[in-house]
């Protein structure tokens, strides 16, 4: 008899916080939201299945939405959980999501959202599984500030473009990946667009321009021929973007830019990097803590892969 072929099901979801009642963001005083799923009666976080088109980024914040009423800013990516139900393999992706305000509604399939503290929320979830994505979001501060360095989309191939390759552009699938990374970075609070000094990097976040109703600022020390000159004026320059402030920066660059300058920020503040391949249109999700580089997330591209 031949075995029943396994199906895979991805879904996506977050650790909901808030300041506590005092605004305190102190991971002890920040607040929680469960859900509780009266098909099953549970306490579980937030999570749902990603539709056809979704990224899971897109998944996330949708599914929050639809089960807290919370519009939210992602933060950190938490962790992936993997189990078996029946024939199916569910894989959920969790990210830190930082409630903005919104309104919660019960319907048939959440009917209940409670705000709780970390060590409540803790013991008030049903399942082994979120109880370790809970505690690796109390590893590190609940308040952390993220820069998202972006490298340049599609842009065709330089040994066959004729001109000063300071001037290619990006090509058609460069173009749907810079319009798709739009909601992308949206998604994680970007509020400011930074890029080299290249018409690729450009054009890879004017999309995100538009949408936010900012001007560019421009980058040369991020450049790949700069950073080929001096690889100590960009690494500065980076420290100096992280440090800037509150606001979420975009900041794009090269792929001969980017792994060296990851690696020597990694190195440089004490993380390990997971091991990605820097593709075009990809996105690492930084998280810093007083400027110090605490986490990296890489997102290999902006565009749905199934």
């Amino acid at each position: 008899m031949s075995k029943k072929k396994e199906t895979t099901v991805w879904a996506a979801g977050g650790v909901v916080w808030r300041p506590g009642a005092s605004g305190s963001t102190d991971i002890d005083d920040v607040e929680i939201a469960l859900v509780h799923r009266p098909r099953y009666d549970d306490w579980t976080l937030p999570k749902g299945k990603a539709e056809p088109g979704e990224t899971l980024v897109d998944t996330a914040v949708r599914e929050i939405a639809e089960e807290t009423g919370q519009r939210v800013v992602l933060g950190r990516h938490l962790d992936d959980v993997h189990y078996d139900l029946g024939s199916t393999r569910k894989h959920v992706r969790y990210w830190s999501a930082r409630a903005l305000g919104g309104e919660f509604a019960a319907d048939h399939e959440v009917d209940d959202l409670r705000w709780m503290s970390t060590s409540k929320a803790h013991k008030a979830l049903s399942y082994p599984l979120d109880r370790a994505i809970l505690e690796e979001f109390t590893r590190l501060p609940a308040d952390l500030h993220t820069l998202l360095l972006v490298r340049h989309a599609k842009a065709g191939r330089r040994s066959t473009y004729k001109g000063d390759d300071r001037e290619r552009p990006l090509d058609k699938l460069g173009r749907a990946q810079a319009d798709a990374l739009v909601p992308l970075l949206v998604a994680f609070g970007a509020a400011r667009v930074h890029a080299a000094d290249r018409v690729r990097c450009e054009q890879t976040l004017e999309p995100l321009q538009h949408r936010l109703g900012v001007n560019m600022h421009s980058e040369p020390a991020l450049s790949e021929e700069s950073y080929k000159a001096d690889p100590s004026a960009a690494q500065q320059r980076i420290r100096e973007l992280a440090s800037e402030g509150s606001a979420t920066l975009a900041v794009c660059s090269q792929g001969k830019v980017i792994p060296p300058l990851m690696d020597w920020w990694a190195d440089h503040d004490g993380i390990t990097l997971p091991k990605v391949s820097t593709r075009k249109g990809s996105v690492w999700v930084l998280s810093l803590h007083d400027g110090r580089l605490v986490a990296a997330d890489h997102i290999p591209g902006p565009l749905p892969t199934a």
